[in-house]
């Protein structure tokens, strides 16, 4: 997956985000499956979707507030 910029995260609808979140986390966790077994090609990836999921957090907790 790319890289998802903050304006466009922004942007989503509530449900999108969800959706999105429970994207990002099924992934963190083939991630970590992945490097435990050591099968992991790009590790950076892992840090890319912590922050990610931490900005879709973000964006859900900015919308329940407003």
């Amino acid at each position: 997956m790319a890289k998802t910029k903050a304006k466009d995260i922004r942007e989503l609808s509530a449900d999108e985000l969800n959706l999105r979140l429970r994207d990002l986390r099924q992934e963190s966790l083939n991630l970590r499956l992945q490097k435990s077994t050591g099968q992991l090609e790009n590790p950076a990836r892992i840090r890319q979707v912590r922050r990610e999921t931490a900005q879709v957090l973000t964006a859900i907790h900015g919308k329940s507030r407003a």
